[in-house]
């Protein structure tokens, strides 16, 4: 049965999904930081195995962001996603101001933004927003 938690903070589920998506290794005290610092967090469980996450990270005023929204692939395709961005975007609408708009973002990998369009975010560029930019700094 799936179940969605809320604001489970454990670094070893974290950086074990990460690990079956393929995505980049986070050393521990990254994760855990990641993971403090989020404004939320749903952790998707197939009776007591982890198989998704998707963490919320922003100001919650002005702008949120969509943030490691991992389903792992043995559960792909099965709406497990759609549900959880779903709680996401609700979770984000909780915390609107009246009178005012949130940006909610994210940074789509490639292929994958068909997924995206149908839960109601538009791709950059268009005539008005420029492209989505990245900076890795290293140390």
């Amino acid at each position: 049965m799936l179940t969605f938690k809320e604001d489970i903070k454990d670094t070893q589920i974290y950086l074990g999904l990460r690990k079956k998506v393929g995505w980049i290794e986070l050393n521990p005290v990254q994760a855990q930081r990641a993971l403090d610092n989020s404004m939320k967090i749903i952790t998707v469980y197939d009776d007591d195995k982890p198989i998704g996450m998707g963490r919320i990270v922003g100001d919650g005023a002005v702008i949120c962001y969509i943030q490691d929204l991992i389903i792992i692939p043995e559960y792909q395709g099965k709406h497990i996603g759609s549900r959880l961005i779903d709680k996401l975007i609700e979770y984000v609408n909780s915390l609107i101001i009246p009178d005012s708009r949130m940006m909610l973002c994210l940074m789509c990998a490639k292929g994958r933004e068909e997924f995206y369009t149908k839960h109601g975010f538009i791709a950059r560029p268009t005539s008005k927003l420029g492209p989505g930019m990245i900076q890795y700094i290293l140390k």
